[in-house]
């Protein structure tokens, strides 16, 4: 693995363990080169799945996105880590067992859209006046209204 702070190529594991939901190995690791300690996780993946987007190009689905979505409108909210992750493996996983090689970028939208409504109100209008793209503020009243009366 290489070293996020000098680009090293070797580092030693010491210590692995799951993370709370089992998805994922956690490995503290140690440069061999400078030293710097750092964190890895390790993921199943199923297949490789491709995703759709709305001008039809196709890119190889990556968590990664959806990891710094989240965690974008999560921001300043403070939702401990442990639960963004928990969001993001299980829309991972509700993706992977589509049973489909390919998926839409909408309807990863609706995922992280449902699984943030759950989580926080507040990060949820934060990220559908991104990925709805909002242009007035009646946008903004319109989806507080709806998540007030429980719609």
């Amino acid at each position: 693995m290489r070293c996020p702070f000098c680009a090293h190529d070797d580092s030693q594991v010491k210590d692995s363990r799951p993370t709370e939901d089992s998805t994922a190995i956690r490995r503290r690791r140690q440069c061999t080169s400078c030293g710097a300690r750092f964190t890895t996780f390790e993921r199943v993946q199923l297949r490789e799945i491709t995703v759709v987007k709305s001008d039809d190009a196709r890119e190889v689905f990556a968590r990664a996105k959806i990891d710094q979505s989240v965690a974008l409108a999560c921001r300043k909210r403070g939702i401990e880590p442990e639960r963004i992750d928990q969001l993001v493996s299980g829309i991972q996983r509700q993706v992977e067992t589509l049973g489909e090689s390919e998926v839409t970028s909408r309807a990863i939208g609706e995922m992280v859209m449902d699984g943030l409504r759950q989580l926080d109100t507040v990060a949820y209008i934060r990220f559908a006046s991104v990925y709805r793209d909002f242009g007035e503020a009646s946008d903004f009243e319109e989806i507080a209204s709806a998540v007030r009366d429980g719609g």
